[in-house]
């Protein structure tokens, strides 16, 4: 392979390693849950009558 060619596949192997490393410590050194959330169950949609 050419200069050209070893430079492009190792600047776009970088990135996407790069940015997998990224998403992986974003998912592991996350924000905690918020105590406030609400699920499901908490929505009214007003389709029974109380």
């Amino acid at each position: 392979m050419t200069k050209g060619g070893w430079l492009t596949m190792i600047l776009s192997v970088g990135f996407v390693v790069g940015l997998f490393l990224t998403c992986i410590l974003r998912v592991l050194l996350g924000h905690k849950p918020v105590d406030g959330l609400h699920g499901l169950d908490d929505i009214d949609t007003r389709d029974r009558e109380p």
